[in-house]
């Protein structure tokens, strides 16, 4: 993880807990005398996600039951490594494809005092995002755009007065809905959980599946980031599979960026990575 998350270490569940009651009825002790969660149960982590956000963050957060319920501590290292990339302090990020979690614009709101943007397409996710900002006063300077057109990622969303200083996206992973329920049994497997939902983290079909996968979806924002280089300093994208970077920076190439940065991330066992080019 990034030197600068502070969920390196063990959950203190007991802190947590006392932020979050309902967590307690999710938590109990492994073979190894360790506090723990069934992270295969997407109510345990839902609760784990807003213990964390009451108790480090001072957020009241919810999520419908079948929408993507994503891990916080890599989703905040996301951000913290996108940082790095951008020597100044008042940061404008644009968030494509929010859910109704709206986690990023939370984590760079409350955790490094950015202003935050974020798309979203599901007319019923922008509403508990929207709720979730309404909900919390420290987000509401948050603005929430509606993506009209499913076609479209950059498209209708950055306006022509718009500056933004990053732009963040965790895509869709996968092709179509076989694929992602392959991968969720596969997981489930690996992790030695018997759960009747595999799904752990949830997630609607936008949110998990579009065709292509995320290597298509990655390079058509690419195609479309080209449209706004002098209005946004870096975009990122989050790229799942090792696999698909290849493809996906011969893409970014055709578009002559200045920069092409792939960044490795790791929280545990689990690798990831993200690609961010840049114009400027």
């Amino acid at each position: 993880m990034h030197p600068k998350n502070p969920f390196t270490v063990d959950y203190d569940f007991a802190m947590l807990i006392q932020h979050y009651a309902a967590l307690k009825d999710f938590v109990f002790v492994n073979e190894y005398g360790n506090k723990t969660i069934k992270f295969g149960n997407k109510q345990a982590v839902k609760a784990l996600n807003s213990a964390i956000l009451k108790a480090y963050y001072g957020i009241t957060w919810n999520i419908p039951e079948n929408n993507l319920c994503p891990p916080i501590p890599g989703r905040l290292d996301y951000l913290l490594h996108i940082a790095d990339l951008i020597p100044k302090t008042e940061i404008r990020l644009l968030d494509i494809g929010t859910g109704a979690n709206l986690i990023y614009p939370i984590l760079g709101t409350c955790h490094l005092n950015w202003q935050c943007t974020a798309s979203e397409v599901n007319k019923d996710s922008l509403k508990n995002a929207q709720n979730i900002i309404n909900n919390n006063s420290i987000l509401k300077k948050t603005e929430l755009r509606h993506q009209k057109f499913k076609s479209h990622i950059l498209e209708h969303i950055i306006q022509p007065n718009d500056v933004f200083d990053v732009v963040v996206c965790n895509p869709p992973f996968f092709k179509n809905v076989s694929e992602a329920q392959q991968k969720n049994k596969r997981k489930m497997h690996n992790l030695k959980l018997q759960e009747k939902d595999t799904q752990n983290f949830g997630g609607l079909s936008n949110e998990l599946w579009y065709k292509g996968g995320e290597e298509a979806f990655v390079k058509k924002m690419v195609v479309e980031s080209a449209q706004f280089k002098k209005q946004v300093h870096w975009f990122t994208s989050l790229v799942s599979k090792k696999e698909n970077l290849k493809n996906i920076k011969r893409t970014i190439n055709k578009t002559l960026p200045t920069q092409v940065k792939v960044i490795n991330m790791e929280q545990g066992n689990k690798k990831s990575r993200c690609i961010a080019w840049t114009f400027w």
